[in-house]
């Protein structure tokens, strides 16, 4: 199987120098493990799902953490939170050394409430998303970036049926009590059609006969648990009254697409969820260019009670804001400048620039200027200047 190099892997190097424990959280089957194992090759390795580790532990947490070797990886950690306090104690009786424990999770809240409470100033903390496009190289919406469905296609189709029932509905169970699991997936599934749009928590509970507490429930266990990504309005008025809920963005487009039955690039092309699935794309590279830097998310969108509406708004260097429309369209039009021009004429001499995100052409030259002040770039040109 070919190997793929992980962005993030600078970012945890670095902070392995700096800081005691290194902690990697995200979804399940991202590649957190292999990641580590092959920074890290000499740590000693331990996954916390074996149920004969986890009896050791429950019986004598601190006789098993003195029994391992460092550097170590304790992979899975949230099925044991007590071990966050001793392994804090070993950290605190050799603060000289660095990079002593490497732990992973896939379920930030629990996770989260282990080191704001145990390791504070003693861990980086990390998150890693399923393969970004530029770190594959190449992109196809309906595979998506999880390794062993980007790495094997043909059989994407099973790995995302299989993933489905033995982790989403698994991590939902244990973060939070769901009776029926069937009305779960049909949760997934009208949340996969909300895909890209502004998040009416009502309108989703009306059809499944939920309470809106309990969407909130399930919309909170999959931001947690890293698969989708609430985004929300930018936070200055510029003299305008604005929406104020987020959109809501599934990270993978691969997964999306297996829930809307989206199967092939022939389907997805005849598809009315083309647009959105190439939006969310583009919203999940941002994000992933961003954390994979070690930063925080940091992407918004705009949309005013008059009707205008820009995509998404990425503050740049400079104090310069992104303004990015995406077009699932190969063909660039000076209307589709529009927004972009009067949301800039709008922010009253803040510096801005706007781009036209689109699919590259086939057989006509690309356009690079769209109106004063607005740029066409490809998709792949984009991506490979995040």
């Amino acid at each position: 199987m070919k190997i793929v190099r992980r962005e993030l892997e600078t970012e945890i190097r670095r902070a392995a120098r700096a800081f005691g424990a290194v902690i990697l959280t995200g979804p399940r089957r991202a590649g957190k493990t292999f990641l580590l194992q092959r920074a890290f090759p000499r740590a000693s390795y331990h996954l916390l799902e074996d149920p004969d580790v986890l009896s050791r532990i429950r019986t004598d947490p601190r006789g098993w953490i003195e029994s391992v070797s460092t550097p170590a990886i304790l992979d899975e950690v949230q099925n044991a939170p007590e071990l966050f306090a001793y392994v804090r104690t070993r950290i605190d009786s050799s603060k000289r050394k660095r990079g002593q424990w490497f732990l992973t999770g896939s379920q930030d809240l629990s996770l989260m409430q282990g080191v704001t409470e145990s390791m504070a100033g003693r861990a980086a903390v990390f998150s890693l998303l399923p393969f970004s496009q530029r770190e594959v190289g190449s992109w196809r919406l309906p595979v998506g970036g999880f390794p062993e469905a980007a790495l094997r296609p043909r059989g994407a189709k099973v790995w995302f049926n299989s993933y489905i029932q033995t982790y989403l509905e698994r991590d939902v169970r244990s973060l939070r009590a769901v009776k029926d699991l069937s009305t779960f997936r049909r949760f997934l599934a009208i949340l996969a059609s909300r895909h890209g749009q502004i998040l009416n928590k009502s309108d989703l509970a009306a059809p499944l006969g939920v309470s809106v507490p309990t969407i909130t429930e399930w919309v909170g266990v999959l931001e947690t648990t890293g698969h989708v990504a609430l985004v929300p309005p930018f936070f200055e008025n510029f003299g305008k009254r604005l929406i104020r809920s987020p959109k809501l963005y599934w990270l993978d487009s691969g997964l999306v697409c297996f829930l809307l039955r989206i199967e092939t690039e022939r389907l997805l092309e005849e598809s009315l969820f083309a647009g959105p699935i190439f939006e969310g794309f583009l919203a999940s590279e941002i994000i992933k260019s961003q954390i994979n830097r070690g930063r925080a998310q940091e992407v918004y969108f705009f949309r005013d009670e008059q009707g205008l509406e820009v995509d998404f708004l990425v503050p740049a260097s400079g104090g310069r804001l992104l303004l990015i429309e995406a077009k699932w369209s190969r063909t660039v039009f000076p209307e589709m400048a529009r927004p972009l021009l009067r949301l800039k004429s709008a922010m009253r001499g803040r510096k801005a620039q706007g781009m036209i995100v689109h699919r590259r052409a086939r057989l006509a030259p690309d356009i690079s200027v769209v109106a004063p002040g607005v740029r066409a770039l490809p998709v792949e040109d984009f991506l490979s200047g995040l």
